[in-house]
């Protein structure tokens, strides 16, 4: 809500004020945080899909998880549908893409943005929190890794629709987990290497399906 009030109501620069909330974040996390280092908790219990998840290998790995990623899924789908079948999202995306052309035929531009702003804020404030005592049951300064920045990323490359921004989503977390399984069996690759490989890939793809896009957009 502070992004918000800043970039709505005093028409600050979106670009430079979510850089600095972004760093101001790691700033409060590291103080509020450095109390609860070195504990732990029990995770969430992870529930498989009937019948599927006694499939060998794929059930017990992807068709076996815990309440979130189910929600997960199935908000997924629901502000897809919410988006584009439905009059709200017609009103959110007509503030989003024309906000003067809305403006004029009555919306209340700028409260739409502060609740699409705070609805954003708040999924992300989840996923920060599924991070630190689900994902992993601790926390350590540090430990989101840039993962917010590729959100950020998938977001724009995917061309701010929901399916696209998914399938970026799920294609980062299947190289990130390739690359601790690389690591757990010993692939004579570097590391950091290994590190930066969902990073590089995700962001590739996703910038050479937005370019497909405008190609196809454009008149012969």
């Amino acid at each position: 809500m502070v992004f918000a009030f800043l970039v709505i109501v005093v028409r600050a620069n979106q670009v430079a004020t979510g850089l600095a909330i972004g760093v101001l974040g790691l700033g409060l996390a590291a103080l509020f945080g450095k109390t609860y280092e070195s504990l732990t908790i029990t995770g969430l219990p992870e529930y498989g899909l009937p019948l599927l998840s006694h499939i060998p290998v794929i059930g017990p790995t992807l068709l076996t998880q815990d309440i979130v990623v189910w929600a997960a899924i199935l908000g997924t789908v629901g502000l897809w549908y919410v988006l584009s079948k439905t009059k709200l999202g017609l009103i959110i995306t007509a503030v989003g893409e024309n906000a003067e052309a809305a403006r004029a035929i009555g919306y209340p531009t700028g409260l739409i943005r502060c609740a699409a702003v705070a609805f954003g804020g708040a999924m992300c404030g989840l996923a920060g929190a599924y991070a630190s005592t689900v994902y992993t049951p601790l926390w350590a300064d540090g430990m989101i890794a840039g993962r917010g920045w590729i959100a950020l990323a998938l977001v724009v490359f995917g061309t701010w629709r929901t399916g696209r921004v998914a399938f970026g989503a799920v294609l980062f977390g299947i190289l990130s987990l390739g690359e601790l399984t690389a690591q757990a069996i010993g692939v004579a690759i570097p590391s950091q290497f290994l590190s930066s490989v969902p990073y590089i890939v995700t962001i590739l793809m996703l910038v050479v399906i937005s370019r497909r896009e405008l190609h196809m957009g454009k008149p012969h």
